[in-house]
């Protein structure tokens, strides 16, 4: 008999306009594209950025028929910067609201790295009633830490310098590291410094704060217990040159916790690959949602 306790039950929030605000008061920014009556279809989008990041996808899926729902994160982007709440399960909670407040139901759940573990956290914590499949790509569970039980995991030090690069100068850090996000640091590599400059301004959109927590989130945070709870066709997509959350001690372990998971490593692809490598990454995406 399982011992896990059972789903939570998700509050709707109020939605007005292109906001929903939260039980706890806090606005979160989502957009709503494509045909109200399509298949859902929902984005978690990556650190340190907004609901911008997936408008490659949204608008491929959209022109496809189906309705694509994409939120800034709590403090990011044009959200509102609440000082607490910049945890998993505030995110997760978050996400769960907007979903009971657009009464989505039978969605396909889109995470990319911070946001592939909002979406294993929602589905750990309220379960997958309104979900149809989930897919995460390069995402940061089962843990982003190195421990005991995760030797693959990257040491404390990596995350303390992110924390020091935001608190000493973050929008010199957020451009430095927009290179190794996208991969433009390998050799041969065709740089985008629009691409770059675009995720220097979403960077800079989000609250300092809010950032700065958000660090511990997604690099300390155990998933292990939220991916027993997967029931649903799930996707797993990685760069296997991924510098930012490396395969190895990602989606490679999460394969292996996910019943039926279906892994799909790509060869030199890096972190920004939803960008650098839209065309292949969209086509998936719509082979996965359509099977």
């Amino acid at each position: 008999m399982s011992t896990q306790a059972p789903p939570l039950t998700a509050q709707a929030g109020k939605i007005s306009g292109s906001y929903l605000t939260t039980q706890d008061g806090t606005q979160i920014y989502f957009k709503d594209w494509g045909p109200k009556d399509g298949k859902p279809i929902v984005f978690s989008h990556g650190w340190p950025l907004t609901a911008d990041a997936w408008e490659d996808q949204m608008l491929f899926l959209s022109n496809h028929g189906y309705r694509t729902i994409a939120h800034d994160r709590r403090g990011h982007g044009r959200s509102s910067q609440p000082w607490d709440g910049h945890n998993m399960d505030t995110y997760a909670d978050d996400l769960a609201q907007l979903t009971a407040a657009l009464d989505l139901k039978k969605a396909v759940h889109v995470g990319h790295s911070t946001g592939g573990g909002e979406v294993t956290r929602y589905i750990g914590r309220y379960g997958t009633s309104r979900v149809a499949k989930a897919v995460l790509i390069g995402a940061v569970p089962p843990i982003m830490l190195k421990t005991g039980w995760h030797p693959n995991g990257l040491p404390l030090e990596t995350f303390d310098g992110i924390r020091a690069g935001v608190l000493g100068d973050r929008s010199a850090f957020f451009k430095e590291l927009s290179v190794a996000f996208y991969g433009f640091n390998r050799p041969g590599a065709k740089v985008s410094e629009g691409l770059r400059e675009s995720f220097w301004m979403q960077g800079m959109m989000g609250g300092l704060k809010a950032e700065y927590d958000c660090v511990k989130a997604f690099s300390e945070t155990d998933f292990r217990a939220d991916l027993a709870r997967f029931d649903v066709p799930t996707l797993l997509m990685h760069g296997d040159d991924d510098q930012i959350v490396p395969f190895e001690g990602a989606a490679k372990i999460t394969a292996t916790l996910v019943k039926g998971a279906k892994l799909k490593a790509y060869p030199g692809f890096g972190h920004g690959m939803c960008s650098v490598n839209k065309g292949v990454i969209n086509s998936d995406l719509l082979a996965f949602i359509q099977e």
